[in-house]
């Protein structure tokens, strides 16, 4: 099976498939990079898509924003290998250590939940924190095949954002929608 566009996104609470236009293909990856990884590699072979559109939630990091953002460039938060290699950097690795798209936006991803403010993130210029994007830019990369991402910011990582992203999951939807109609218009 093929298609031109797939959505990836972490759970259905996020983004709900009968919200879809038809013919838009979503996989949901559960939590995590090594899920995001394993979904968006399986995921490419099954559907062959010349483009990739993540949707998920995020924490913020600067205070001012909130909505949906469009994401520019992701980097992992959580990678931390120091003295072998600046946190952030996989020692050893020849594949890039960020990876780039459309938006104006920087995404921290990593495996754990922001509940407490990380300098290095704020050293960094990080935006909102995730825990799926780098893996699947990464992949997406790998298999040269574009993606852009668009984040609804529901915390803001810190010690209440676990009760404040279960509260706002599902709110970003709508204006992830009006993204899409747009995204699928620049098809046309």
């Amino acid at each position: 099976m093929k298609t031109e566009l797939l959505i990836i996104t972490a759970l259905e609470s996020e983004l709900k498939r009968e919200s879809l236009p038809r013919g838009v293909e979503i996989v949901y990856s559960g939590v995590g990079k090594i899920n995001a990884a394993m979904t968006c590699i399986k995921a490419i072979h099954q559907y062959s898509p010349k483009r990739i559109l993540n949707f998920g939630t995020a924490g913020k990091i600067k205070p001012e924003l909130s909505g949906l953002l469009e994401i520019g460039k992701v980097i992992q938060r959580d990678m931390d290998a120091e003295p072998l290699a600046p946190r952030g950097s996989t020692p050893f690795c020849t594949r890039p250590q960020e990876y780039l798209s459309t938006g104006n936006f920087l995404c921290g991803s990593g495996d754990s939940f922001v509940t407490s403010h990380d300098s290095w993130l704020h050293n960094q210029g990080v935006d909102v924190v995730d825990m799926e994007l780098f893996a699947i830019a990464a992949i997406a990369h790998e298999h040269q095949i574009p993606w852009q991402s668009f984040k609804y910011i529901t915390d803001e990582a810190n010690e209440d954002s676990g009760e404040h992203w279960q509260a706002k999951v599902h709110h970003g939807q709508e204006l992830f929608l009006a993204a899409l109609s747009q995204a699928l218009a620049g098809y046309s």
